[in-house]
């Protein structure tokens, strides 16, 4: 049986085994088999359960031989002490798939750990599903395998969104959520411990769905970032956009990265990497994981940011502009063509329609005039979008507003949404249910559309193959190199350096800082220490007279901090006139990627940093480009209050080359980082000054 077979037999099943069933629906273990025939279940359900013939109407069966089929799905409700043995006669029978619903597994400890290892050993080759799993409910089908109290609502809207769930209680919730909004849904599956099929399983099976166009996740984290890379990839291929609620944004223990770019990067900001590289959206509030779904299922996307918001009330009217502006969206007053278009609809002068919000609070919000208006700001070249506003007004006759706005649909691709400022969940549940996404909250409005902007603007991740040519590094060192060597090796792949000369004492010093004339920089050589500010290995503006006796306190101090003393020194062209950034290399199991930031001594203060995740060839020039663009001080290199303007486009180039340096060199390069990288005035380039990095031996 192929995978796709047997998380379809899951998804479907002809027939369901409920292990350990309890004649009292009121129970956990009594209420999956309640539920499949309350929510109008039409295969085979096979209670088991040896201390009663009989459950709610069917027979119920000592033990899984002997029921009178193999089951294409087995609810285990048993303890985690037994669910194993469950699980091996169900896969002696020939069951595609398992539930198990039972907790006391790894979230409990090693002895918990011992018994996942055991259920899956037991399993073979059938599926599982959990444990400490609440199941699953496929409302497309109208197949409820799971015990979760949300099911005692009814009233569940079948509908394109389909939901994963790393949490149990999280499917309930948003099952329960989504019924009350009117908002329908295709598949709900709680994954939970993952001992077996985890999230990017069925994001990869819900790509394929047809009863699916928008996936919802619930994420706690990825046990196998390239599976989750490639079904997101799948979802994407197939115009299906996948939505993520990611929690633990705890960036603790990143500082424990030998170089500042392991401090900066952490965990959190590794996962907004992926996604942005995945074309996945991150909802950043729990209430969005349901909003900006409900948006993207209407399949309209928005040209550009113009917004036109039509409002019967002019507070919610401000607050639903305020929104929009803050998330960079415009509302921009009608051309002349739809003022006259709106002002035609009217009968007299109390509307105010040729300003952006357009305001009819004072013609009152009938719905002839709502559906006149709304056709006008949709086929208006002045917009890409339109927000309509349902005021108090509109409690009246909830029914007339929910249809002039839903027959003012056809003949447009634009994005229509809804923000229904009264609390006035029945006119949201019915908008919702007829294709117009509705929200309480005037942000959601916003965030909705940010999502459908972004969807939209996706490109896919680039690709292109690494130069072999330029990977081999035979000739340098394992191990963490030191400043010379790093530099040199950012050197080789077209990252300009500073000019610098290797000494050993102050005589040799002194005649470097000659050579290389005017003031200059002297740094302990080393590659065992990385922060060499920290223990007094850095000295600037040194001249050729000062640098000897330098040298000698220098030494001296280290030793005082290190209890080494140092015994090479690096006399370095000194660099002044630029901006300092950072650039580095992060590694981390959900995969590579090139940081950017605001550098210097301050990098780790400051945390003005943008990261993107390394493409297999390296960033294209476009991709630098909107790395650095991202910094909130790239102003400061974009001629900030009479500032020179900074050499960006050698900047952009050093970044390519750096993340090419990368990818060629692949898992051989474990760590590297130049800080600071001197961006200097325009047409004078970019000079990296001090360099980390550490090869695999």
């Amino acid at each position: 049986m192929s995978e796709q077979d047997a998380l379809t037999r899951l998804l479907k099943p002809r027939s369901v085994a409920v292990i350990g069933a309890s004649a009292d629906p009121t129970k956990t273990a009594g209420r999956p088999v309640a539920y499949l025939q309350r929510h109008g279940f039409k295969g085979a359900i096979y209670p088991v359960n040896p201390r009663t013939p009989e459950i709610a109407g069917l027979k119920s069966y000592p033990d899984v031989p002997s029921l009178p089929e193999a089951p294409d799905v087995g609810i285990v409700l048993l303890g985690a002490e037994r669910a194993h043995e469950a699980v091996r006669a169900l896969a002696d029978r020939g069951t595609a798939a398992a539930i198990v619903l039972a907790s006391g597994y790894t979230e409990v400890g090693e002895e918990g750990a011992r018994r996942q290892r055991q259920l899956l050993e037991a399993a073979g080759r059938m599926r599982i599903l959990g444990p400490n799993t609440i199941g699953l409910v496929n409302l497309t089908d109208g197949i409820t395998l799971s015990a979760t109290g949300a099911l005692e609502m009814e009233g569940f809207e079948a509908g394109p969104i389909g939901v994963v769930s790393q949490s149990g209680g999280i499917l309930g919730a948003l099952l329960s959520r989504a019924a009350a909004r009117g908002i329908g849904l295709s598949k709900l599956i709680s994954t939970s411990n993952e001992v077996d099929l985890d999230l990017s399983d069925f994001v990869d099976h819900l790509a394929d769905d047809e009863a699916t166009s928008v996936i919802a996740l619930y994420m706690e984290g990825l046990r196998n970032p390239s599976k989750f890379r490639a079904a997101a990839l799948k979802a994407a291929g197939k115009g299906k956009p996948v939505v993520v609620f990611k929690v633990g944004r705890s960036e603790a223990g990143a500082s424990a990265a030998v170089s500042h770019t392991g401090a900066l990067a952490g965990a959190d900001r590794m996962y907004d990497a992926l996604f942005r590289e995945l074309g996945v959206i991150r909802a950043q509030t729990f209430a969005d994981l349901l909003d900006i779904p409900a948006a993207l299922a209407t399949r309209r996307a928005p040209r550009g940011r113009r917004v036109a918001v039509l409002t019967s009330t002019g507070g919610a009217g401000t607050l639903v502009a305020d929104s929009l502006g803050s998330a960079g969206f415009e509302t921009p007053a009608p051309d002349a063509e739809t003022a006259a278009a709106l002002r035609a609809l009217q009968s007299g002068e109390q509307a105010v329609l040729d300003r952006n919000p357009i305001d009819v609070t004072l013609a009152g919000l009938q719905p002839e005039l709502l559906r006149g208006a709304i056709r006008a700001l949709l086929a208006s070249p002045s917009y890409d979008a339109a927000v309509v506003i349902v005021g108090s007004s509109g409690l009246a006759m909830p029914q007339l507003m929910a249809d002039a706005i839903h027959d003012s649909l056809p003949g447009s691709d634009k994005p229509l949404l809804v923000y229904v400022s009264p609390h006035a969940p029945g006119i949201a549940s019915q908008l919702n249910q007829r294709g117009v996404p509705a929200f309480m909250a005037p942000e959601s409005c916003t965030s909705a559309l940010a999502a459908m902007h972004a969807h939209a603007s996706w490109t896919g991740p680039h690709a292109e193959p690494v130069d072999q040519a330029l990977s081999n590094a035979d000739d340098l060192p394992g191990g963490s190199l030191d400043e010379q060597q790093a530099k040199q090796l950012f050197a080789r792949f077209g990252v300009p350096c500073t000019r610098e000369i290797v000494v050993a004492d102050a005589q040799q010093a002194q005649q470097a800082a000659r050579d290389l004339g005017g003031a200059t920089v002297l740094k302990i050589l080393s590659g065992e220490i990385t922060h060499k500010s920290d223990v007094g290995g850095v000295a600037v503006n040194v001249s050729a007279e000062q640098i000897g006796p330098r040298l000698e306190r220098m030494a001296a101090e280290v030793e005082t901090h290190t209890g080494v003393r140092p015994q090479r020194f690096l006399v370095q062209q000194m660099v002044s006139g630029g901006v300092e950034l950072i650039l580095g290399l992060h590694r981390d199991p959900l995969g590579s990627a090139v940081l950017l930031g605001m550098g210097g001594v301050t990098a780790e203060l400051l945390k003005d940093t943008a990261l993107r995740m390394l493409p297999p060839g390296g960033l294209t020039r476009e991709q630098a480009a909107a790395l650095v663009r991202e910094l909130k001080t790239w102003p400061l290199l974009d001629g900030f209050r009479g500032r020179p303007v900074c050499d960006v486009e050698a900047l952009v180039s050093a970044i390519v080359a750096f993340s090419q340096m990368a990818a060629a060199l692949g898992e051989r390069l474990a760590e590297a980082e130049i800080n600071p990288l001197f961006v200097l005035p325009q047409g004078h380039g970019v000079l990296a000054a001090d360099g980390v990095a550490v090869l695999a031996a």
